[in-house]
């Protein structure tokens, strides 16, 4: 059995994700915020997998031990990025939420 990665939310994920969601909501309705809501929250539960979560992209053109993992799975849709660093020690800090069409290493260039 694989051990499963300690997966946290930065500040700065956290403020995107109530973000996105706020404007799910504004756009689409509740019904929509509460289903993306799901999309994203897999995505980020999916990292406890680490270095075997499928889909993960090694992301060193972003910063040291960065990768990327696109939310849209399992036949879910989605537009965002979830940027997270991997340590050996088996703990993923997700660190950013950053919409598909932005230039990655441009917003994600000050991560903390």
């Amino acid at each position: 059995m694989t051990q499963r990665w300690t997966v946290r939310l930065t500040a700065s994920a956290d403020q995107d994700i109530q973000d996105i969601l706020r404007w799910t909501r504004n756009q689409f309705g509740e019904y929509q915020a509460q289903a993306y809501s799901t999309t994203l929250f897999s995505a980020v539960k999916a990292l406890a997998d680490g270095f075997q979560t499928i889909g993960l992209k090694h992301r060193p053109e972003i910063g040291k031990d960065i990768y990327t993992l696109h939310v849209a799975r399992s036949h879910k849709k989605g537009r965002h990025f979830v940027v997270c660093r991997l340590a050996r020690n088996h703990e993923v800090d997700v660190l950013r939420l950053l919409h598909d069409a932005m230039d990655l290493e441009q917003h994600a260039g000050n991560l903390p």
